[in-house]
């Protein structure tokens, strides 16, 4: 059965990137520290990271996101969401904006949307039985779990205190929800921690 799964890095000190945010500083001043664990992580980080994307069948992000992965830093056609040198397609990525942009760098690898809601729908009806996981912005994330679309809470926290930066919960957020922790991964580089979000 498929899942909403909201599935960001995020420091010790709750942001999931740094300041000074651009096109051509996506994770922000310091943010590259968040994914340490992607790119130089141990064969647990790696297990946890191919255990995700298996699972994937959808994507959603937030319309900045997309605006730093669609620039010319950005992704290509070896870089991107489950990218393996093995070829495989990448899952449908639907990005959450109110102003779709004409000719996107990276072609039919997104659909446009206007509100969490819509792209929680359409990911859901494209998954099929695997998973919907909103990797982020910080944004993204927290509006489908304020509205209560998200299934489960995925956390990579990296050892790294930022400072300032997008925090994944506002200050002033109130939770609404509830949170059972279900699995724990433990590795240098992060700690794992996968909650179910107890609704009702």
């Amino acid at each position: 059965m498929s899942q909403v799964v909201v599935d960001i890095s995020v420091s010790l000190d709750g942001y999931v990137t740094g300041p000074n945010v651009g096109l051509d500083n996506g994770l922000g001043d310091g943010g590259e520290a968040l994914h340490e664990w992607v790119f130089h992580g141990t064969a647990a980080d790696t297990a946890v990271l191919d255990a995700a994307f298996d699972a994937t069948g959808a994507v959603i992000q937030g319309r900045n996101l997309f605006d730093i992965i669609d620039g010319p830093q950005g992704w290509n056609d070896e870089l991107g969401y489950g990218a393996k040198p093995t070829g495989e397609v990448n899952p449908p990525i639907f990005v959450v904006t109110h102003s779709a942009p004409e000719h996107p760098r990276l072609g039919d690898r997104f659909r446009f949307v206007d509100s969490p809601e819509a792209a929680v729908a359409q990911a859901l009806s494209a998954a099929g039985d695997k998973d919907v996981v909103v990797m982020g912005g910080g944004q993204i994330c927290h509006e489908v779990l304020a509205a209560g679309l998200a299934d489960v809470l995925r956390l990579h926290v990296a050892p790294v205190v930022l400072g300032s930066g997008t925090r994944l919960f506002p200050a002033d957020a109130a939770p609404g929800f509830a949170l059972e922790l279900t699995e724990s991964v433990s590795t240098p580089g992060a700690q794992h921690l996968t909650y179910s979000i107890l609704k009702g």
